[in-house]
């Protein structure tokens, strides 16, 4: 399959990567980390301008319907800055309030003007950026709750994101929430985020390898460092058309295969990234840390490499390639 994005989807990745340079997003996270909200805020209310959260919202609820591809696109370029927030969690918090009449029309206009961020979790399991969402949801043997609030935070491995478990109770929203079509987006933009969480690691390591000299030369020139890098690369360029591909299917076989492809590539980038760089990839206080964090967090994040490819392997119930 031969998939290349249109003159307006490469425009939309364009003008979002300008306005998260501006952003300094570097600085946004770590904000975000000590839990100060709102550089973030702000931030979030201008991606909510650029229409990222209405692209997984019906038109009728102030979104811009089901995009998925043009989802993906976006979430790339959020995973290339690592922009912080409970983003996949408002995505897959719209997707399941989409069934929910009338709470979507009280709950979803909110979240695609941004002025709501969204977390989402199943019942006893850690949600993410809790402390910070303003709408909390549950999925619970009954259905999808609006729970009450969340619980005391725990630490992650990725300090900018912050877990907490939801408090039970709450009002029931719909019995039947759309779970395989919510964790397909979910996946899909995880994969998404994963991809451009890699992008950015190679980018740096590649700028790195090129200023740092041993004996005499750039690090970059010898043909191990030349190998490792390459590696990188095919691993990351490979997870691009499956990424696009589920975009377009959203069969839940093809969004797993393309999560672990994504996730596993991002991941191998992040251990590339921190050999080369030695021991100041190390240290918190050097940027890289940012997506080095993110790329070992976001590997688990709505499905684990083995249940990702336990579904490619059944097929998921539909079609596969």
């Amino acid at each position: 399959m031969r998939f290349l994005l249109d003159a307006e989807q490469r425009a939309f990745a364009e003008s979002l990567d300008a306005m998260l340079t501006a952003a300094d997003t570097p600085s946004v996270v770590r904000e975000w980390s000590r839990g100060e909200r709102n550089s973030g805020r702000a931030l979030w209310r201008r991606l909510a301008r650029a229409g990222v959260f209405g692209l997984a919202i019906p038109e009728e609820y102030g979104g811009l319907g089901a995009l998925p591809v043009e989802l993906a696109v976006a979430f790339v370029e959020l995973g290339r800055h690592a922009v912080p927030g409970p983003l996949v969690e408002t995505v897959t918090a719209a997707v399941l309030l989409s069934g929910a009449d009338p709470a979507a029309k009280r709950l979803l206009p909110s979240l695609a003007a941004g002025e709501t961020m969204a977390t989402v979790a199943y019942e006893g399991a850690y949600a993410l950026d809790g402390d910070a969402a303003d709408l909390h949801l549950a999925l619970t043997q009954d259905g999808l709750r609006l729970s009450p609030g969340h619980g005391p935070l725990r630490p992650s491995l990725d300090p900018a994101r912050r877990l907490a478990p939801l408090a039970p109770g709450g009002e029931l929203l719909t019995p039947d929430p759309p779970l395989a079509q919510a964790l397909a987006y979910a996946r899909l933009a995880t994969a998404a985020q994963a991809l451009g969480v890699g992008l950015a690691l190679l980018d740096r390591t590649v700028a790195y390898v090129g200023r740092r000299t041993q004996f005499g030369v750039p690090v970059g020139s010898f043909q191990a460092v030349k190998h490792r890098l390459a590696d990188a690369k095919v691993a990351l360029e490979f997870a691009r058309p499956l990424l696009f591909g589920a975009a377009l299917t959203l069969d839940p076989a093809d969004v797993a295969a393309a999560k672990v492809t994504a996730c596993e590539a991002a991941y191998r980038t992040a251990r590339t990234a921190l050999q080369l760089h030695g021991a100041i990839g190390y240290t918190a206080e050097y940027d890289l840390s940012l997506w080095l964090t993110k790329a070992r967090a976001l590997r688990t994040a709505w499905g684990t490499p083995r249940e990702c490819r336990a579904l490619v392997v059944s097929g998921g119930g539909g079609r596969r390639w």
